[in-house]
């Protein structure tokens, strides 16, 4: 498990204005914050070298890019064993469709999250690679029709 930071307010209200906008400068934050700018540098960097802030990242249209399938897989492994399960979120890694992944509790041991070209790019990665793969049992699939919530905010 992964051990708890302790963050102040002023922390809390740099983390929610730079899940607003990540490129803001720092002038600009410390602003924001009500602090600043040399002590709001400090934060900022200590947040990235405890792992609260994991990164900066564009936020980019996947159909505007030519992704216009979004689908779920939900796999079974063979055996559940450490060894497998590693192995298999190892290979996951390599699969470039697969955008987001999860073990899971339930009926399935991994939860894959999936963009893709087209219905014949996802079809061909189910049937040439998930269920090819010799440790997986089983692979379900859900296809999604409209995506109605986005806001890859972390509530805080």
């Amino acid at each position: 498990m992964t051990k708890q930071v302790e963050l102040d307010a002023i922390d809390l209200k740099i983390l929610r204005e730079l899940q607003r906008d990540g490129r803001m400068t720092n002038v600009d934050l410390a602003q924001r914050v009500g602090i600043s700018a040399p002590p709001c540098l400090r934060r900022v960097r200590k947040l990235e070298e405890t792992g609260v802030i994991k990164g900066y990242h564009a936020l980019l249209n996947a159909p505007a890019l030519g992704f216009d399938l979004v689908g779920f897989c939900m796999v079974g492994l063979k055996r559940q064993s450490e060894a497998d399960l590693k192995a298999f979120a190892a290979a996951t890694a390599e699969w470039q469709i697969v955008r987001q992944a999860w073990t899971v509790s339930g009926e399935s041991d991994f939860l894959l999250h999936c963009v893709a070209e087209n219905l014949t790019a996802f079809q061909d990665f189910v049937i040439e690679v998930l269920t090819a793969n010799e440790r997986v049992d089983t692979v379900r699939t859900m296809l999604t029709i409209r995506q109605v919530k986005d806001i890859g905010l972390v509530q805080i």
